[in-house]
């Protein structure tokens, strides 16, 4: 980290900053969180990251030991990054920064998401009051990446990959998702329109899309 601008001051949070605080590296964290990419698909998921300050980040979050890279076993044998066990415990910090920043009233909605923090903000929004009594699990395909949701009756868990035996299946793409979460669109509307498809149970994927409410937004004082 040689030439960066550091704290250098003996409190936890500013170390934590010193660590992860720069331009871009938490957001690495975030595309890292839902499982290990290789250096194509973080700059698909964060796309204002040009390669060299990507590489700059990656980098650094390796040498403080958030972030380790590793070789796929064949047939893929691609180089991938993923978090070490101790850098996976910012999952819930992400979490958390991700809900507190939904309550801002300059939020730029229409501005670009990747699939990963679409997906994540499910953990940040979800309503385990809305939840109450419901359980199942679903398989999302968002652009053919796999992921799953299980909901037990309050209680929600997000990965990525496969479900076994899911209530549903739903097929779409980011902003089809995006807009039937929250822009208001008709989840039958989407079906008709070919925008989604699902398999097994509709009213199972409609009560899904029920349990994410945007927060008000905070007041200005």
């Amino acid at each position: 980290m040689v030439g960066r601008r550091k704290y250098d001051e003996g409190c936890a949070v500013s170390h934590a900053l010193d660590l992860i605080g720069e331009r871009w590296a938490l957001l690495v964290v975030r595309e890292l969180l839902l499982g290990p990419k290789r250096f194509t698909d973080l700059r698909a998921g964060i796309p204002g990251a040009s390669p060299d300050v990507l590489a700059n980040r990656l980098r650094e979050l390796t040498d403080a030991g958030v972030v380790r890279q590793r070789k796929l076993p064949p047939p893929a044998g691609s180089q991938v990054y993923e978090l070490t066990d101790w850098g996976a415990e910012l999952e819930p910090v992400v979490t958390q920064l991700g809900r507190w920043g939904s309550r801002s009233p300059s939020l730029p909605n229409d501005a670009h998401t990747s699939i990963d923090s679409l997906l994540l903000s499910l953990r940040s929004l979800f309503d385990p009051r809305a939840a109450s009594g419901f359980s199942a699990t679903i398989t999302l395909h968002v652009e053919g990446r796999p992921f799953h949701v299980e909901i037990n009756d309050g209680e929600f868990r997000l990965a990525g990959g496969e479900a076994n035996h899911p209530a549903a299946t739903l097929g779409t793409d980011r902003e089809t998702l995006a807009a039937l979460l929250h822009g208001g669109r008709r989840l039958d509307d989407a079906l008709h329109a070919g925008e989604a498809t699902i398999i097994g149970s509709t009213e199972v994927v409609a009560r899904l899309l029920e349990l994410f409410p945007l927060p008000e937004p905070a007041g200005a004082h």
